[in-house]
Formats: C-alpha cells, structure tokens, sequence
C-alpha cells in the first residue's frame, strides 16, 4: 500500500520547467521501450527454461547454456525496469509514520529519501560501469562451457541503475520546483 502522498496522480510534464519536463517525456519513452522488451526477455527466459527441462529430462541431451542465458535475460528485465517502476514509485517503501506526519514533513521526508535512493543508486551505477569496463578491457568472461561476456550483466546492470538515477534525480527536481510532481 501506498500513502496519498507518493501514489498522488503525476502532474502533466508541462508543470515542470522546460527542461525537466524534455527529461521526463525522454525517461517516459526509453521506459516503455524497455518495458516491452524486459516482457518479451521473461517470455523468452521461460521458454529457454521450459526447453532445458524437456531436453534434459525427454532427450537427456546436455544444456550448458539455456540457465546463463536465462540468467542474463532476467538480470537485464530487472535492473532496466528500475526506472519505470520509480517513476510510479512502485518500490517497496515503509509507511509506518506517514500517515503520524504532516504534509510538509512527509514530502521533506520524502526529498531526503530520494536524495538517500540517488547516492546508494549513484554508488552503484558507477560500480556497475567500472565492473563492465573491467569485463569488457579483461576479455571476461563467466566459467561455464558456454563461456558468454561477463560484459553483458553488467552493462545491462549499469545501464538499469543509470535510467534509475536519473528517474531519482528528475523527481528530486520536481519536487525541489515545487511541481509537487510523485
């Protein structure tokens, strides 16, 4: 459940100051581009699953590939969906004093959580890019027979927690302009 104050109906881009606002239509775009890709990566990480099973148990042939690619798949829905789900600030928050606090401390509250949110997702964004970078100059790769990229988790890793930040920061900056914007 959520409180009033962080499920209130979004205000129209316009409300926000120009540039906001291009921000925000932008992060909306890219957000629902990746959204019917991530479906489509969970259908396709269920159907490599489903076939290693029936391979495995009707064939008895080897799958060395189907749990990594399956792995990866998820890995990329969940962290690039980051920021679609914040956008509705979907993510799990807890609510014990909101309802004790007063409208002014409740969005206090919540700019400090949002200011908390973007340095963690800050931290580990910049981490996430610094393991791809190391992955990708290394030539890493994971130790199955298979042996894909490490690259590939973790580009997809950095560029979720990217989107992210940025989904953080545009509503720090709606709510620092007053557009009252969740």
């Amino acid at each position: 459940m959520h409180s009033s104050v962080e499920t209130a109906a979004p205000k129209s881009a316009a409300a926000l100051p120009p540039p906001l606002a291009a921000v925000d239509r932008a992060l909306r775009v890219i957000n629902r581009f990746i959204m019917i890709a991530s479906a489509l990566a969970m259908i396709l990480a269920c159907f490599i699953l489903s076939y290693s099973v029936i391979s495995r148990s009707f064939f008895e042939a080897a799958t060395y590939w189907q749990d990594e690619a399956s792995v990866f798949l998820l890995v990329g829905a969940t962290f690039l969906t980051s920021a679609y789900v914040q956008h509705d600030r979907g993510h799990i928050g807890i609510e014990a004093f909101i309802e004790l606090l007063s409208p002014r401390v409740n969005r206090i509250r919540l700019i400090l959580v949002d200011i908390g949110s973007f340095l963690f997702c800050a931290f580990f964004a910049w981490k996430s890019w610094t393991l791809t970078h190391e992955a990708y100059v290394d030539g890493q790769i994971t130790d199955s027979i298979w042996a894909p990229p490490l690259a590939i988790p973790y580009s997809l890793m950095a560029l979720g927690m990217t989107l992210l930040c940025a989904q953080i920061l545009v509503q720090i900056l709606s709510e620092l302009c007053g557009s009252n914007r969740s």
